[in-house]
């Protein structure tokens, strides 16, 4: 069992992903403290299932928001994020290319975005991840890192620090 509210949230988010399957489109959601759902919507807390006051139940719900715009930069798309009140925190899950930082030194000089993505697809040491992470207001951080070659539940690695910039870009938007 995962330690803390904010892991388990985090997890449930990345099975869910799984559970879609591959090649999906980032996805963005608000964290709720489940108990103040509860209270305030009990209409939506029945609708999620939510609407008994079960002690083994999360202490956070993730509610998945509306589907990012297609093909804005997620940066941008983050940058135009605000959250209210009622919300705890948010996460995101989103795939990616990833490489060693072995193959660092390797990296051409002088390439524009699109070229240094071609040339991370095509590198025989690149890894795709799906990466999941989630911040609450009071600065808790929390990810969890899926390889699409090792895609079990027994293999997700999870660790606050493990993607620190997505960490950061989504902590600006609960300011």
């Amino acid at each position: 069992m995962a330690a803390s509210p904010l892991t388990r949230a985090c997890l449930e988010i990345d099975e869910y992903a799984a559970g879609l399957g591959w090649d999906q489109p980032a996805r963005l959601f608000a964290l709720v403290d489940t108990a103040r759902l509860r209270s305030s919507e009990p209409r939506l807390a029945a609708q999620l299932g939510l609407d008994t006051d079960d002690t083994g139940k999360a202490q956070l719900t993730p509610v998945e928001q509306d589907e990012l715009p297609p093909g804005t930069p997620l940066d941008k798309f983050l940058g135009t994020v605000a959250w209210p009140d009622a919300v705890a925190g948010c996460a995101l899950t989103v795939e990616r290319l990833m490489l060693p930082p072995s193959a660092e030194a390797a990296v051409p000089s002088g390439m524009n975005e699109k070229q240094l993505a071609k040339w991370v697809a095509a590198h025989p040491e690149r890894q795709e991840v799906r990466l999941t992470v989630a911040v609450l207001r009071d600065g808790s951080r929390e990810s969890a890192v899926r390889l699409r070659e090792k895609d079990s539940p027994n293999e997700v690695l999870t660790g606050a620090g493990l993607v620190p910039g997505l960490a950061e870009a989504l902590a600006a938007t609960l300011s």
